[in-house]
């Protein structure tokens, strides 16, 4: 079993220690958060922010807090070592431009299927009245077209 990121019976450091060739205390601040088989973790932590750094970042935050601290700093130091100068701005730059542009895709393709249906009703009124529906009820229904949701769906300026 473990315990904070150690075995139970045995020292085995932590990955923070293990990496920075140390002893690990019983105490380490490290230890909860860098478990010995995770290294991944703290070493782009390590490379990003600087052990000593993350240790004050982590002593200076209530316990309850240090956990979301440091899962943020290792997004963070993952997104810098793979776009050193933007991090995780350039990921969520590029993440917005492809909201943006799906957002279009689907506004072009909203305008296209009213533009069918008015294709279709349009169409539809061009023919010979059918001998099975007054004209006035081809009225109420086309009416019901243009304003009924269901028809339609939902306004096309609305995301």
């Amino acid at each position: 079993m473990k315990d904070g990121g150690r075995k139970q019976g045995t020292m085995s450091p932590c990955a923070a220690c293990k990496l920075l060739r140390r002893r690990c205390a019983k105490d380490c601040v490290f230890a909860s958060y860098f478990p010995a088989d995770e290294p991944h973790k703290f070493g782009s932590v390590h490379k990003v922010f600087g052990a000593s750094n993350v240790n004050k970042m982590l002593q200076e935050l209530p316990e309850h807090q240090r956990s979301d601290a440091v899962s943020s700093m290792v997004y963070e130091a993952n997104a810098r070592v793979r776009d050193p100068v933007y991090g995780c701005v350039g990921a969520i730059s590029s993440l917005q431009q492809q909201v943006d542009e799906l957002q279009t895709q689907l506004a072009q393709a909203q305008a296209e299927v009213v533009h069918m249906k008015m294709h279709q009703f349009s169409s539809d009124h061009h023919q010979p009245p059918s001998n099975s529906s007054p004209p006035s009820e081809n009225v109420y229904q086309s009416s019901r077209f243009f304003s009924s949701p269901n028809k339609m769906g939902q306004s096309l300026w609305s995301y």
